[in-house]
């Protein structure tokens, strides 16, 4: 295993770099808790094709050579979203308002099994949010017990828990997060 290096594509740009980091995203979400099949890869490579539109769109690739080890992306939240109407916890209006610019949300942060425990993460992390001229991020994240490294990761990276999300029907439960943009970066 080679040096890692880090690239940032941002807005539709974003779209041709599916073919790199598939193979990633499929090989971390059929390990538990996730035990993703074909039907959920699809619904994922659809949802993305939403998400390469959204305004603020950033991808962060982690590569050792050529091959992606890790990806994250997000967007910003836009003024009619439902991000926070999936939180069951009642929320002050004043929190829950968007105009667009001010929360950027964390779709998706993945490393690969054999890359693990190597701060991969944290600098996947740090770059998609470098420069982001948000006032905050958010993101949801499982509480399985397979999770508690991410969770560990998000706590010391300053996020803190805003509720409890259930994004649909047949969805797990997942911890909203939310970190304001001064808080130390990991």
């Amino acid at each position: 295993m080679g040096e890692i290096t880090y690239e940032r594509h941002d807005g539709v740009a974003t779209t041709a770099q599916l073919d790199a980091f598939l193979p990633a995203y499929e090989e971390v979400y059929v390990e538990p808790p996730y035990c993703e099949g074909p039907r959920d890869i699809a619904e994922f490579i659809d949802h993305y094709q939403v998400h390469v539109q959204r305004a603020g769109m950033r991808l962060v690739l982690a590569r050792d050579s050529q091959e992606v080890v890790g990806f994250t992306y997000g967007y910003c939240l836009a003024p009619d979203t439902r991000w926070w109407a999936n939180v069951q916890e009642p929320l002050p209006e004043d929190f829950t308002c968007e105009d667009g610019t001010r929360t950027f949300v964390i779709i998706e942060l993945a490393v690969r099994k054999s890359w693990r425990r190597r701060g991969i993460a944290a600098g996947l992390h740090s770059r998609l949010l470098e420069g982001l001229r948000a006032e905050r991020v958010t993101l949801t994240m499982r509480t399985d017990p397979e999770a508690a490294p991410a969770q560990a990761a998000y706590s010391a990276w300053g996020y803190r828990r805003v509720g409890r999300s259930h994004p649909w029907e047949d969805a797990p439960y997942y911890d909203a997060m939310v970190r304001e943009l001064d808080a130390p970066d990991g």
